[in-house]
């Protein structure tokens, strides 16, 4: 059995479907769910659902990101997770934490990658003329949402629509596509999901 540990920063409704996916054969379980945030919505989400919760403030660190990453491998350590998933984890992660996890850890980007890295990725698409935007799991390399892909969901982009509208329709598939992707990996098998 796998252990899992969740990255979040915000209201946590990826790693919710995760934890929620974790159950009767899955190959996995969480036993962590860390934030950089004590206000995120989703530590009381992952608390009701029985699952450990932790907080490492990355504000008191300054610039200072060894040391902040040094402290997240530390809260790590007691619950020796086999796979770390990013969902919504809003700091940038440097090659001297991910190193020791290639291979072992997840996350989920709401863009079709190679498109879109980074941030404003709805915003990006629809003032870009495509026909589709969508999400991505992929493995987490040193560079930013680089690192082999998992798995892809692809949605219409409507005419006229907002990116808000668009965040909230990709964000429906993010729900489906995670939870698929990870029980695969869990599993040992990186064959590419893909969700039309």
């Amino acid at each position: 059995m796998k252990r899992v540990a969740i990255f979040i920063s915000g209201g946590g409704s990826n790693m919710v479907t995760l934890v929620d996916s974790m159950t009767g054969d899955h190959p996995a379980r969480p036993v962590l769910v860390l934030s950089n945030r004590a206000d995120a919505g989703g530590l009381r989400k992952a608390a009701e659902r029985g699952v450990p919760t932790a907080v490492v403030d990355h504000r008191p660190f300054g610039g200072d990101r060894t040391a902040f990453e040094e402290a997240l491998q530390e809260a790590l350590a007691p619950h020796e997770p086999d796979i770390l998933c990013l969902a919504g984890f809003m700091r940038v992660l440097t090659a001297g934490f991910v190193t020791p996890w290639e291979g072992r850890m997840l996350n989920i980007h709401p863009s079709l990658l190679p498109k879109y890295r980074g941030l404003n990725t709805h915003a990006r698409a629809i003032e870009a003329g495509d026909t589709e935007a969508g999400c991505t799991v992929h493995e987490v390399t040193p560079e930013l949402d680089d690192g082999p892909i998992l798995g892809q969901a692809r949605v219409p982009i409507l005419p006229g629509e907002s990116a808000e509208a668009l965040a909230a329709r990709v964000l429906e598939m993010e729900h489906r596509l995670y939870p698929a992707v990870l029980r695969r990996f869990a599993a040992g098998d990186r064959t590419r999901v893909d969700l039309p």
